[in-house]
C-alpha cells in the first residue's frame, strides 16, 4: 500500500470510523442518525477555534471592503504601494485574508474521510479497523429515527443542506458600501455577481451533490451549517 495512502487510514480514516462506532456502541438506542449528528458536533466543537478565526476574519474582511477599494482606486497605477497599503491595513486591523482558506483545506480531508466512513464503514468487513477498545457492533442499524436509511440517497436531507446552506450564506458579512457609495465597475459586478451565487447556486448546488451522496453525508452537513449559523450570529452579535 502507498505509505501516504496508510499514513491517511491511520491518521484520519481509521480515527473517524472508530469515534463513529464508538458513539454509536454507547448509545441506549442504536441509532446511526443521531450517532452522526453527535459525530458532526463533535468534530466542529474539535475544529471550533479555527472556524472561529476564520469567520471573525470574514467579518473584518467585509468591513475594511470600502477601505481596500479606497486603496485599489487611489492607487491604481502603483501596484506595489497598493500591495504596501493593503498588506498595512490587514496588519493595522490584524487580519488575514488567507485565514478561510485555511480552514477550507483543513476541511477537505476531513470530507473525504467522513465520506469513506459513512459510504464503507458501515460495512462488517470495515470492522477489523477498530482499536482493541472500541467494542465490534456486528452489525450496524443504519436507519435514523427508523425512518431515513443513512447509507441511501434522502431528498428530505438533501433538501435541508439546500435550505440551511442558504441560511448560512444570509448570515454570513456582506461587504460593506463605501461612504460615496461604489462607482460601477467589472470588479464590483464581479463581486456582486459572486454574492449573488454564494447565496442562490450554492445551495441548489450543495442540495444537488448531497443527492448524489449516502444521506449520511447530507445529515453532516446539515448539522454543520446549522453550528456555522449559530457561530455567525455570535460572532455577529459581538461586533
Amino acid at each position: 500500500m502507498n505509505p501516504l495512502i496508510l499514513v491517511y487510514n491511520e491518521v484520519v480514516y481509521r480515527p473517524f470510523l472508530n469515534g463513529l462506532i464508538l458513539i454509536y456502541g454507547f448509545l441506549p438506542i442504536q441509532d446511526m442518525g443521531i450517532a452522526i449528528i453527535l459525530f458532526t458536533i463533535i468534530i466542529r466543537l474539535l475544529i471550533y477555534p479555527l472556524s472561529h478565526y476564520g469567520l471573525k476574519a470574514q467579518k473584518k474582511m467585509a468591513v475594511l471592503q470600502p477601505k481596500i477599494k479606497e486603496i485599489q482606486e487611489k492607487y491604481k497605477n502603483n501596484k506595489e504601494e497598493q500591495t504596501r497599503r493593503t498588506m498595512e491595513l490587514y496588519k493595522e486591523h490584524k487580519t488575514n485574508p488567507f485565514s478561510g482558506c485555511l480552514l477550507l483545506i483543513l476541511q477537505l480531508p476531513v470530507f473525504i474521510a467522513l465520506f469513506q466512513v459513512f459510504r464503507y464503514g458501515f460495512d462488517v468487513s470495515s470492522f477489523s479497523y477498530l482499536y482493541s477498545f472500541v467494542p465490534n457492533p456486528d452489525s450496524i442499524n443504519p436507519f435514523f429515527l427508523g425512518i431515513i436509511d443513512v447509507t441511501k440517497k434522502s431528498i428530505f436531507l438533501s433538501i435541508l443542506v439546500g435550505a440551511s446552506q442558504y441560511v448560512q450564506a444570509v448570515t454570513m458579512p456582506q461587504p460593506q458600501a463605501s461612504a460615496g457609495g461604489d462607482k460601477p465597475s467589472f470588479s464590483n459586478e464581479f463581486q456582486k455577481a459572486m454574492q449573488t451565487n454564494t447565496k442562490y447556486m450554492l445551495p441548489f448546488f450543495m442540495a444537488f451533490i448531497s443527492y448524489t451522496l449516502p444521506s449520511a453525508l447530507a445529515l453532516y452537513f446539515t448539522i454543520s451549517n446549522v453550528f456555522v449559523i449559530m457561530q455567525q450570529m455570535i460572532i455577529n452579535k459581538k461586533t
